[in-house]
């Protein structure tokens, strides 16, 4: 499976995110030369327990993510942060959980936006919004190198590809800019050939992380 980051759009002090941003940074995209393929979806869920027992609160975690990708329809991903595990599933896992009711989603979030071509890259860019609302509470970029699966040798090609990227998005002076956050995967049993387990774990970690930026910004 070829590399991909998953970066979010950081807000600078003060401001907010918006519609007209993600517009911006889509008009970017189009402006060098990235060819739209169609729309891009995914979605991330907050699951808690709950415990009809609570002498059995032990046993269970106290939380976890669910995560479907656009480009895995078929599977389900959870991430376990606490004890840094991440599993594939079939996606019919979610109406058996429905049904068990041993965990509830407790948030849920939309990824809305669309794909793109660039030469051996391709990108997604989109809103993310959450269950029956139009807020936008982050952007989030995909960007994808084709050729290869190992991390280490995409890592020189994705960090001179984001520098273009920024310039080119710097010269519309937007209150913010895209961050890639280094993370490691090894914490989680995954190793240096690309997976889709490393994009759930990357869309986790970033939720995280925008969540906090978003309440920094407004504290």
């Amino acid at each position: 499976m070829p590399v991909k980051w998953v970066l979010h759009w950081q807000p600078n002090q003060g401001s907010t995110v918006s519609s007209q941003i993600l517009n911006e940074v889509t008009q970017c995209v189009e402006s060098i030369n990235g060819v739209k393929e169609g729309r891009w979806k995914a979605t991330l869920n907050y699951y808690k327990p709950m415990l009809r027992d609570q002498a059995n609160q032990s046993e269970f975690p106290r939380d976890f993510l669910g995560i479907s990708l656009a480009d895995q329809p078929n599977k389900y991903y959870f991430i376990i942060r606490s004890q840094r595990i991440v599993l594939e599933a079939d996606s019919s896992i979610q109406l058996i959980m429905e049904k068990l009711q041993s965990y509830k989603s407790k948030v849920a979030l939309y990824f809305d936006g669309f794909q793109y071509q660039l030469g051996d890259f391709r990108l997604r860019v989109g809103k993310v919004v959450p269950t029956h609302s139009e807020n936008v509470r982050g952007i989030v970029m995909e960007v994808e190198y084709l050729p290869i699966s190992s991390m280490e040798k995409a890592q020189k090609v994705m960090e001179e590809f984001l520098e273009i990227w920024n310039e080119a998005l710097a010269k519309r002076s937007l209150p913010g800019k895209f961050v890639n956050i280094d993370l490691n995967f090894g914490e989680f049993g995954l190793g240096d050939n690309y997976t889709p387990q490393h994009t759930a774990v990357r869309y986790a970690l970033v939720m995280a992380h925008m969540i906090a930026t978003v309440q920094a910004v407004r504290g």
